[in-house]
């Protein structure tokens, strides 16, 4: 039986290899590429991302990726975001201004806060948790980890969906309590970074495959 074709889209912001690497590691055929004829054609899209939202979203654009990735969202097949590639879904970011993003989820991105109560670093780089919000975890991907299990995360900006049933995570840092996975439909995304968090985050990926028919 022929292995289903997954891309890790290449815009130039993304963290392609580590995210490649996790999918090999499950068994996932995958190819890096920015090849719209290549998305098209594609079982699943992974869409990664490390960096500025304004570059990102200038990125996909000039590349001419935009209108493809929301052809592949309304064909029904599986796109997961990951970090800045979750951030993109959402409706715009306040980052260097309101800069449109692909508004496939309903929402805006925002800075994360500090204060005097509870000091915290601004990026937040390193481990937290992830807690159920409104979404049962047994019917997503996060089927086979336990709640509160750690994650990876390396962020300045987190998402507000304007529709809380898409969130399937929320994270506490410092004053924050914030949207770190949404799953929606046939999106599935989260701020943190499932392939940097050791085998629970593998799992998340094997899941996700499996889900879909992937492997």
């Amino acid at each position: 039986m022929k292995k289903r074709s997954v891309v890790i889209i290449d815009y130039d912001l993304g963290n392609l290899f580590s995210v490649q690497l996790a999918c090999e590691a499950i068994g996932l055929s995958v190819e890096i590429t920015r090849n719209k004829k290549a998305l098209e054609d594609a079982d699943a899209i992974i869409l990664p991302g490390v960096g500025s939202f304004a570059d990102a979203m200038s990125n996909l654009e000039s590349m001419d990726l935009i209108s493809p990735l929301h052809d592949f969202v309304t064909s029904g097949k599986p796109l997961m975001g990951v970090c800045l590639g979750m951030q993109l879904l959402f409706t715009k970011s306040e980052e260097f201004g309101d800069t449109p993003g692909l508004d496939m989820i309903h929402g805006e991105i925002r800075k994360l806060k500090t204060s005097d109560n509870e000091p915290v670093k601004v990026p937040q780089i390193g481990w937290n948790t992830i807690s159920t919000a409104g979404i049962p975890w047994q019917a997503t991907p996060l089927k086979s980890i336990p709640a509160n299990s750690y994650m990876y995360f390396v962020h300045s900006y987190y998402a507000i969906p304007l529709d809380n049933r898409v969130t399937l995570t929320t994270t506490k840092y410092g004053d924050n309590v914030y949207c770190s996975g949404v799953f929606k439909d046939n999106i599935f995304a989260t701020q943190f970074h499932p392939e940097k968090s050791t085998e629970v985050g593998v799992k998340i990926y094997k899941d996700w495959a499996m889900m879909n028919n992937l492997i």
